[in-house]
């Protein structure tokens, strides 16, 4: 067994027990209190849920193994307040360094299932590059590119559709050169089935996507049978065939082949058993991931849970990805939530830029998983340097930066009211949700007619009168 125990600064400890890692994805986690002190996250009364994956949320009540049990205040009084994570230690004990822990993860391996464990798939240079006012050179999508993979660490980055424009073909041409090998290795063209009537091999943008050199492609797939009778206009069988056709050819060359399944979402509620046929064409082609699609941003959390956990169950030597858009205000719930029911990997763009309302927003999605629901994820490490990250995209896409943006926004951890302040001061987590230097930012302490005493004084202190 796996124990991660966090130890709380000035004392205090509690562990996590997660099963052995063949059953880590649908393993209960058990947390228990070690010590008697209450942690700053939780300055409440009562218990807290810890999901097992794999099902429907439940009460304290009802699963007794899966609560934790928290005192009715965190102690209050000393300041600099708040938990470190010390590491994983193995069933006999010994501590194994968190980069051990966190070693890459591999989807040539069979499924990868969130969400014990996540890919990250930033398609920043692709679908972002779609959003209103958005351009990017080729110069600086290579410094972006460079900066994704260095940085932040992201497993897969989506640089561009080499078979659309001049522009992104001559990015996968320069990046050939101009990218380090571990970059490279990173890299994912993007494109589209065959078109009807054609063989895949003689289809020019299947061409461009084997001439990228990119060692990944991802193929977007219509999966709602109205979509593909109404708007690309053929029949149901043809569009299968255009799947299976263009992913295995893929294949058969050595090419690790994603499938995004437009619409699935709108589709499945159109016609589930097609919707299905989509992604069964895909998978027995040999796709390596089925990235399920919220193209339109109109899906709630509680049906993305509903529909992957089927394609989580349907297809168990696939891993399963998330695709989503903001129109709802929903692509970054719907992200987690999709890893919360089995996807093993999650697309996004950093800052959340894309077309529309925007694409889910990496900057959100990644630390969510990563602190608050513990999936394992290869940039995990990394997260210090993802508010860095933020504000390198807008300055290199001459974007101002949003203040308020979760995690990554200057106001993300800004604090105006005189009685927030002065709890601060006893403990900075009274109302911080993490420490903002677990993502590269910083609590700041503003002035204003509703500041109080502890606001002046914290002032004070900071430049040291």
């Amino acid at each position: 067994m796996m124990t991660v125990t966090r130890r709380r600064a000035g004392g205090g400890i509690f562990s996590i027990t997660a099963a052995t890692a063949a059953a880590a994805a649908t393993a209960a986690i058990t947390i228990t209190t070690i010590s008697h002190q209450a942690s700053a996250f939780a300055p409440i009364s009562g218990s807290t849920v810890v999901h097992r994956a794999g099902t429907s949320l439940r009460t304290a009540r009802e699963v007794s193994a899966d609560i934790v049990d928290l005192s009715s205040a965190a102690e209050m009084g000393q300041g600099g307040d708040q938990w470190v994570e010390d590491g994983f230690n193995d069933a006999n004990g010994s501590l194994n360094g968190q980069k051990q822990s966190l070693s890459r993860l591999s989807i040539d391996d069979g499924q990868i299932q969130g969400p014990g464990q996540v890919l990250v798939y930033d398609t920043s240079l692709r679908d972002g590059t779609q959003g209103e006012s958005v351009s990017v050179s080729c110069d600086d999508k290579l410094k972006i590119a460079t900066r994704l993979s260095t940085t932040l660490n992201a497993d897969f980055i989506e640089a561009g559709w080499p078979g659309s424009n001049p522009k992104d073909a001559e990015f996968f041409s320069r990046a050939q050169t101009e990218l380090d090998p571990v970059a490279k290795s990173r890299l994912v063209a993007f494109g589209s089935t065959r078109r009807k009537g054609i063989r895949a091999e003689d289809d020019p943008q299947i061409k461009a996507l084997v001439d990228s050199g990119a060692p990944t492609v991802c193929i977007v797939a219509k999966s709602h049978l109205w979509q593909v009778t109404d708007i690309i206009r053929a029949t149901p069988e043809e569009n299968l065939e255009m799947i299976t056709d263009s992913v295995s050819y893929l294949t058969s060359l050595g090419v690790r082949t994603f499938v995004d399944l437009e619409h699935f979402f709108d589709g499945y509620r159109h016609d589930a058993e097609y919707a299905m046929q989509c992604c069964q064409a895909a998978a027995d082609a040999g796709a390596k991931c089925l990235v399920l699609c919220d193209t339109n941003g109109g899906s709630m959390p509680w049906q993305v849970d509903e529909m992957t956990r089927e394609v989580v169950e349907r297809f168990p030597d696939v891993t399963v990805g998330m695709h989503a858009h903001n129109d709802c205000g929903m692509a970054v719930a719907n992200s987690v939530t999709a890893a919360r029911a089995g996807a093993g990997l999650v697309q996004g763009t950093i800052n959340g830029i894309g077309e529309r309302t925007g694409n889910a927003d990496l900057c959100s999605i990644v630390p969510s998983l990563g602190l608050h629901v513990g999936s394992r994820m290869t940039c995990k490490d990394n997260l210090p340097n993802i508010t860095s990250v933020s504000r390198f995209v807008d300055e290199t896409l001459n974007r101002q930066p949003v203040s308020s943006a979760p995690f990554v926004g200057a106001s993300a951890f800004a604090h105006k009211g005189g009685l927030h302040v002065a709890a601060m001061e006893r403990s900075p987590l009274s109302y911080q949700h993490i420490d903002p230097a677990k993502v590269g930012n910083e609590k700041r302490i503003l002035i204003s007619e509703l500041s109080g005493r502890q606001n002046i004084m914290g002032k004070i202190r900071e430049v040291g009168v």
